[in-house]
């Protein structure tokens, strides 16, 4: 990745954030920094929008952000101070944050961070003091460490979102960062998103995964890393989780887009899971 340029992908899932603001209402994740993020440029393709595959994961990002952020929600009301983004991207929840006990940790590969950041000052984002940036990359430092530098207190609970991360890993890489969160205190949880096994999908599942796999490929971010419900449970309990749950589109589908007058929902094709996991 060279030094101040964003990830492509980071960009994509925060142009489909805007568009899921200006496209559905009511908007599953309400987001007022997503469009203004992009800055002046930005224009919803609305033709490529109402594409069913480009509706599909448009739904799909603001139904996995706005389950986290419920998550958070839920372990903010039980005590929880600390809020940790793992590849947080172009993620915009530290701007609207609506906790003022809770402090927030953007974690991220560095040029990714840095393009943010001037994006956020091209649109007058004030950043605020709820907020920490984490620079970190891991070939150089762990995430306790880059963590610790930044202020993160490892004696206190803490949630972490790490949406859209841990297909692009190696196995190594997820099963690090998942026995790092699960050394810290009771209390603590991890809400994340993950790709199905591509010889687990539907036929249709199939084709739909690789075109989507081909895409993110030739943006030179590949997948590489994939799960079934069984073996994230056996990874989870692996790790030290003592409690977890794991989410399909049906599932999403019942919390977030019931009775619209829409119609709009996730589709029935399913390339992958949400899930929590509580130590």
């Amino acid at each position: 990745m060279e030094t101040g340029r964003a990830s492509r992908t980071a960009i994509r899932v925060a142009m489909r954030r805007a568009a899921h603001q200006i496209l559905d209402q009511p908007c599953v994740l309400n987001d007022p920094i997503a469009v203004p993020l992009l800055g002046a440029g930005f224009a919803v393709d609305r033709q490529r929008e109402m594409h069913p595959a480009a509706r599909a994961f448009r739904l799909f990002m603001a139904a996995r952000s706005r389950y986290v952020e419920d998550q958070l929600a839920a372990a903010v009301a039980q005590g929880v101070t600390q809020y940790v983004v793992l590849g947080a991207g172009l993620d915009t929840f530290a701007y609207r944050n609506p906790f003022p006990s809770l402090r927030v940790f953007e974690v991220d590969f560095p040029a990714t961070q840095e393009w943010k950041r001037t994006r956020l000052e091209d649109a007058a984002i004030v950043l605020p003091a709820s907020l920490t940036f984490v620079p970190l990359d891991f070939e150089h430092k762990t995430l306790a460490a880059g963590l610790a530098e930044a202020g993160f207190d490892a004696r206190k609970a803490a949630f972490f979102g790490w949406l859209g991360v841990a297909p692009y890993l190696t196995l190594e890489a997820f099963q690090a960062t998942l026995g790092a969160i699960a050394q810290l205190p009771a209390g603590t949880a991890v809400g994340f998103d993950y790709a199905l096994a591509p010889e687990s999908l539907s036929p249709a599942g199939r084709a739909a995964f690789e075109g989507l796999a081909g895409r993110v490929a030739a943006a030179g971010e590949p997948f590489q890393l994939f799960f079934t419900p069984h073996t994230m449970e056996a990874e989870l309990r692996r790790a030290g989780f003592h409690r977890f749950e794991q989410l399909d589109s049906d599932r999403l589908n019942e919390l977030y887009f019931k009775d619209r007058a829409d119609g709009l929902k996730l589709s029935s094709v399913k390339l992958g899971m949400l899930a929590t996991a509580w130590v």
